[in-house]
């Protein structure tokens, strides 16, 4: 990928200190703030969220085909979400040797058997990309995954345009300032929040954010907030105690909390194991399933969003079921799809086993966990899989193909971190929202674009796990 930043300008020290003091100053107007690691639930002791000095360059078509592919996304989610017999089949083999996955799945169990008490769905996601090289020079993008759950950064990026505009300009770079896109997923994230309160129909009743118990990213969910109180919606902010303590149903399965009606859960918390540290977090969250809140996102879009479950869309056919006389629409989908490989038990899952014991270095070794930093790469991938390849835990993983990103050079700004000048490898991010009621999609757009970058040493790991910094595309 071609520098956008000319080199008299990358290694001028001294202007590059000066630009380094200005983008923080601009990133704290700006709000692009995190709290501090000392005090992670209090706002006395703010930092700029880490991001990069300058804006990174993106294809023009890779990026518009990542916009264009969303809405694709958003309805293959959600007609995951409502197949049943689709997703026990394609997790048979996780649930049997993951217990999180599995209580999870129990849950989705217990609701289809109840039967559901709400029609109206909202799906909030982000779907991530790298842009793979090839040898011939040319990239083509490939998605990483799909995050269903607490896709996060929609109100900080929504913030960092003008920064990166700002440090253009101090840098003499007025032409590049220009060409940088505007971005708002947290306005168009509360859209879809906000047309879902509408649909429950009660005034009264709140949009309630289930948070984590370190808060340290608050700010990128107030933004949310507060686009949501512009419209005289109401939010509260509640973590799993204090629904295990005040919550319950009524007789019409209507959710109160602390003794507020609650319209929309909307979960920022709840997709890692070590997020239910009791039974009573289980059973508090399968009583908001079984409520007549509109769940953000509901059992099934969680499930759908499995590596597993990704993994067995890009066999052949699958893609058709959900598609039936859409071509082109599974055409644009596969485009994007990575070499996935199953460890299921049998042939399949043994001849993955022997590809990645061969050439470790080709692939990455991801379970079924969300929140970055959980891959496996290179040499730690043959410890992994000489330990479990010959039994049922394999099944807890599955191996895709190693995508090779160009890096391009930038300077990572992060508290307490030398400002020297790093590799970078970046990932791009879309933004989708859709609304359902029974069987009517009301709404499904895609909403924005999230770019993360980091040092090409990192294998793994986002903003949230310390390792990926904010960014924005500048396109090419």
């Amino acid at each position: 990928m071609a520098q956008v930043i000319p080199d008299e300008v990358m290694m001028n020290t001294t202007l590059i200190k000066d630009l380094a003091d200005v983008a923080k100053d601009t990133a704290l107007l700006q709000g692009v703030l995190m709290r501090s690691k000392e005090t992670p639930n209090s706002s006395e002791l703010v930092t700029y969220a880490p991001f990069t000095l300058f804006p990174t360059p993106v294809p023009k078509d890779a990026f518009l085909q990542a916009l264009a592919v969303q809405t694709h996304y958003n309805t293959l989610v959600d007609k995951i979400s409502q197949d049943p017999d689709f997703l026990q089949e394609a997790l048979a083999g996780t649930i049997a040797v993951d217990d999180f996955t599995a209580r999870l799945f129990r849950i989705h169990q217990q609701i289809l058997k109840e039967g559901k008490s709400q029609s109206i769905v909202l799906g909030l996601n982000r779907s991530d990309y790298m842009l793979d090289q090839r040898e011939d020079g040319s990239s083509s993008l490939k998605q990483i995954e799909i995050n269903t759950f607490a896709a996060s950064f929609g109100g900080l990026s929504s913030r960092t345009p003008d920064v990166h505009r700002h440090v253009l300009k101090v840098a003499g770079r007025l032409e590049e300032s220009q060409r940088l896109l505007d971005n708002n997923p947290a306005a168009g994230l509360a859209g879809a929040v906000a047309k879902a309160w509408e649909l429950y129909g009660s005034e009264r009743a709140v949009v309630m954010f289930l948070v984590e118990e370190n808060q340290r990213n608050i700010f990128d969910h107030r933004y949310v907030e507060n686009e949501l109180w512009k419209r005289k919606i109401p939010t509260v902010r509640r973590r799993f105690d204090d629904v295990c303590k005040t919550g319950s149903l009524d007789q019409d399965k209507r959710l109160f909390v602390d003794g507020c009606e609650v319209a929309v859960v909307y979960f920022r918390n709840g997709y890692m194991p070590q997020h239910y540290t009791s039974e009573q977090i289980w059973d508090a969250r399968l009583m908001m399933e079984r409520s007549l809140a509109v769940k953000c996102p509901d059992i099934g879009t969680h499930l759908a969003g499995t590596k597993k479950v990704q993994q067995v869309l890009a066999r052949p056919g699958v893609l058709e079921k959900f598609f039936p006389d859409q071509p082109q629409v599974v055409e644009q989908i596969r485009a994007t799809f990575a070499g996935l490989y199953t460890l299921d038990m049998g042939p399949e899952g043994d001849k993955t086993v022997e590809m990645a014991l061969a050439a470790p270095d080709r692939f990455v070794l991801k379970p079924q966990r969300e929140g970055g930093g959980n891959n496996i790469y290179g040499s730690e991938i043959c410890q992994v899989l000489e330990g479990v390849k010959d039994g049922a835990e394999r099944t807890a993983y599955i191996l895709m193909d190693k995508i090779h990103p160009a890096s391009v050079q930038n300077y990572l700004l992060r508290r307490d971190a030398p400002l020297k000048i790093s590799n970078c490898l970046s990932e791009l991010g879309a933004f989708g929202v859709y609304v359902r009621r029974g069987k009517d999609m009301v709404m499904n757009e895609c909403v924005g674009h999230l770019l993360r970058t980091k040092s090409s040493e990192h294998s793994d790991g986002g903003v949230a796990a310390g390792v990926a910094v904010l960014d924005n595309p500048l396109l090419v």
